[in-house]
């Protein structure tokens, strides 16, 4: 029989995602087959599965942990913010439709919940173990009637609920009383522990707090989790940016635009940990000028983020640096402003049916109603950048984006110091990543260096260091107990 175990927070951004990942860690190196789950994402971070399909990117990861490929029945709704109080609902790893919040939430939710039910009834017959993440707070008042990833996946699997608070921004003890008070009776028995994360300092000095916790509500301390450094983990949303400020050091300074609907920069995570970078997010069009490489990231609305580069000063920035020799770099929808024409005969982004590019590479975009998700393998790619020769073989990636450019057949273009893909990913490639950077290296007279890291075996390293973390400052017989309940 499947056992359950649920993570649910006084907010977001306290930890969910990673105290699920080790969690999943945990119960693999315990034999069991453990799969993670999150029934609604909103999430501008996402990944395309073997077959096509696209889901949140946490789950990605918790997948990894738990040594299983992922798969879209771990997060089969997925929202991703367009604007304008909209997001594009993503169902089983497909596009249905872009809707307001008011349509989604009044209307259409519950009906997704089907959806979740039919995921969760697929991985309970495979695994003997789901540890589920909540989204935000399950005493949302405004949206519980309707919200299908908190407490109605709880009640529904009879799950035990361990609510989890971000000590390091702060009022800890009134989030985790004040959650328990707005829950209603059943939802508040479903809550079996309390975990207090990301905490600094001499955890000795805490423990009149967590007696006070107890008495106060009733319920068990599991633990209290300390803040862990430089996890190497993939983050879930761009909440985590404004904890991404800057790398430190480095002989290579790498700045990332900071647009407005910027996605997927989880691509760049890898570059940000190689020690010769520094790699930060511009949010000013000067900033650029200190950048050994500007990078134009995905964005879920190419057509506005290109309007806002046009209007705050960093499309003339970036032509600026890209006449004076600095290499720019485009991905996805980074890589389609790059361009010399963006149509858009659907208004599928704007209205806008037309909009000149920024002229850096010989490509034109047309958006389509349909898009494109699949896992990419490169054999071998081979280009000029930077008056450097890039040789590289057996990459991987994925690709998402509606728009279709007039590529033929190529993955990668280059001209010059300016290059740009569809492919997301292509810098977890460790051959071609310190290519790259060696490239940029030469460019400054600084000599090249060996490629020395196995990013996916540092990924899994990671993990096991974030399990054996929590393992030892959880109460793990208290947990074991309320998971075989």
């Amino acid at each position: 029989m499947t056992k359950y175990l649920m993570f649910q927070g006084t907010s977001s951004h306290v930890g969910k995602s990673i105290l699920t990942a080790a969690l999943c860690r945990i119960f693999f190196r315990a034999g069991r087959r453990v799969a993670p789950f999150k029934a609604q994402n909103m999430a501008l971070n996402s990944f395309v599965t073997a077959d096509g399909l696209e889901m949140g990117r946490a789950q990605v990861a918790q997948a990894e942990a738990a040594n299983i490929p992922p798969r879209v029945e771990m997060n089969p709704v997925l929202l991703k913010p367009t604007g304008n109080a909209t997001s594009q609902v993503i169902i089983n790893g497909k596009p249905v439709g872009v809707m307001s919040a008011a349509a989604y939430h009044q209307g259409y939710s519950l009906k997704a919940f089907d959806a979740v039910k039919d995921a969760l009834r697929k991985l309970s017959a495979e695994f003997d173990t789901i540890v589920i993440e909540g989204a935000g707070s399950p005493a949302e008042v405004n949206l519980k009637a309707n919200d299908i990833v908190n407490m109605r996946v709880a009640k529904y699997l009879n799950a035990p609920v361990i609510l989890v608070a971000d000590i390091d921004r702060g009022g800890a003890l009134a989030s985790i009383v004040g959650t328990l008070e707005l829950l209603d009776d059943d939802e508040r028995d479903l809550v079996k522990g309390l975990v207090i994360n990301k905490f600094r300092g001499d955890v000795n000095l805490f423990l009149p707090a967590v007696d006070f916790l107890e008495q106060k509500t009733g319920k068990p301390v599991l633990g209290v989790v300390p803040f862990i450094d430089k996890l190497g983990i993939d983050d879930e949303d761009s909440v985590s940016l404004d904890d991404k400020t800057c790398t430190a050091g480095g002989e290579v300074s790498i700045a990332v635009v900071r647009l407005n609907k910027l996605s997927n920069f989880t691509d760049f995570d890898s570059l940000a940990g190689e020690s010769d970078v520094k790699l930060f997010y511009a949010t000013a069009p000067d900033q650029l000028d200190a950048a050994d490489v500007i990078i134009l990231p995905g964005s879920k609305n190419t057509s506005e983020d290109l309007l806002a580069l046009r209007g705050n000063g960093f499309a003339e920035k970036i032509l600026q640096r890209a006449a004076a020799g600095a290499p720019v770099v485009g991905i996805c929808g980074g890589f389609q402003m790059l361009g010399e024409k963006i149509f858009d005969p659907l208004k599928t982004e704007s209205t806008h049916g037309e909009l000149d590019g920024l002229g850096l590479l010989p490509i034109e975009t047309t958006f389509a109603a349909e898009k494109f998700t699949s896992q990419v393998t490169l054999p071998a790619v081979d280009f000029d950048f930077l008056g450097s020769h890039i040789a590289s073989a057996n990459l991987e990636g994925y690709e998402i984006h509606s728009g279709e450019s007039n590529l033929r057949g190529h993955k990668i273009i280059a001209r010059k110091n300016v290059m740009g893909t569809y492919v997301h990913g292509i810098f977890d490639n460790d051959d071609f990543r310190r290519k790259f950077l060696n490239a940029v290296r030469r460019r400054k007279n600084l000599p090249p260096l060996e490629s020395t890291r196995n990013l996916r075996a540092e990924r899994q390293r990671n993990y096991d260091r974030l399990a054996r973390v929590v393992r030892g400052n959880l109460n793990m017989n208290l947990l074991e107990k309320i998971f075989l309940r």
